[in-house]
């Protein structure tokens, strides 16, 4: 099923190794027409936009003072996923679950909540929700990245989440707040050559030609590197996987790439992610998620605090009409939740 895809992305990669980037529509950073793109949207009008027409991003806030939190056992919070549950749930704890989790052991996937997206959010007081051991299922030195969707049809949330670096998971709910272990949905032995599959988030989007209802995109690492991966499934449990990157890292000037989003726009999809300089970056994927289209910074950093010069893993939803952003702020080992609003 998956081979006309590989033969597509096959040629595009050779295409770019021979140099004829421009041929194909590409704008890599570094280039002429790159520099005169990222320039115009510091202009005013329209142009102010991002890449591809996507708003900019103003950081408005912390979605929490981590200080203050109950649970917060290594100071690095990372991985937010912002969920609206006003219209999926009777007498939710607030019409917008926040999840997010620490990183390093003993990791936990952590729910907050609040009435709005501008905040603020208030911490469940039972976190972690999902702990790093959940007898007789697993017991694993910690469990982090949680990404959440609601399966409409079955009336349930599927939380996606890993641990250990090298273990994707799922567990479901009907209310968002206790759940029930499904099983593994990814592991590195489902991509030759990989040492890690983690950061994973799920998405509705069928692809023409596979009979899917969802697309899960995380990071992999394979040759050294961290690059974006993808696979489809029809129920969000059962997955298949490209063993070929979806993006990879030298288009954007970097070494590694983490933490991928999905987003649609202009009658297309993709994908915004950050590097390891601490930028985001948005690379159009296509429908059928067989085009690589660098477009450059998605959003900058902060150079002082929250970000100190690193924004990460993005997280989108809308209230009120007016976009939001939740991204992991901060260097690692000392990162939280911060919220940016659509200028």
């Amino acid at each position: 099923m998956s081979e006309p895809l590989l033969d597509r992305r096959g040629l595009l990669r050779a295409a770019v190794g021979a140099g004829v980037a421009g041929g194909l529509g590409l704008t890599f950073p570094g280039t002429a027409a790159a520099a005169i793109a990222q320039a115009s949207t510091r202009t005013g009008g329209a142009a102010a936009l991002g890449p591809a027409g996507f708003p900019a991003y103003r950081y408005i806030g912390t979605a929490f003072n981590k200080a203050s939190l109950r649970y917060n056992p290594t100071n690095e919070l990372i991985f937010p996923c912002i969920r609206g549950m006003y219209d999926k749930i009777a007498s939710p704890l607030g019409r917008y679950y926040l999840y997010y989790a620490p990183h390093d052991p003993p990791g936990g996937i952590c729910l907050a909540y609040g009435n709005s997206l501008g905040g603020p959010f208030t911490e469940y007081p039972s976190n972690p929700i999902i702990p790093r051991t959940w007898s007789p299922h697993y017991s694993v030195g910690h469990v982090s990245s949680p990404h959440i969707i609601w399966n409409a049809a079955a009336r349930q949330f599927y939380l996606y989440f890993h641990g250990e670096n090298n273990t994707t998971r799922m567990a479901w709910s009907a209310d968002g707040v206790r759940f029930t272990y499904h099983g593994t949905v990814l592991t590195t032995a489902m991509i030759p050559g990989s040492t890690e599959t983690s950061y994973a988030r799920v998405f509705e989007h069928a692809v023409p030609g596979l009979g899917n209802k969802y697309v899960m995109v995380f990071m992999g690492v394979t040759g050294g590197s961290r690059k974006i991966f993808w696979g489809w499934s029809s129920n969000g449990k059962d997955w298949r996987f490209d063993p070929a990157p979806l993006v990879s890292p030298g288009p954007d000037g970097q070494s590694d790439l983490s933490g991928a989003s999905l987003l649609k726009r202009n009658g297309t999809t993709y994908v915004a992610y950050h590097g390891n300089s601490g930028n985001m970056f948005l690379t159009e994927v296509g429908n059928a998620f067989d085009r690589e289209v660098h477009l450059g910074v998605f959003h900058r950093p902060l150079t002082g605090a929250p970000d100190n010069g690193r924004s990460a893993a993005p997280s989108f939803g809308t209230d009120g009409g007016v976009a939001y952003m939740f991204y992991e702020a901060g260097r690692r080992g000392a990162s939280t939740i911060a919220v940016a609003r659509a200028v």
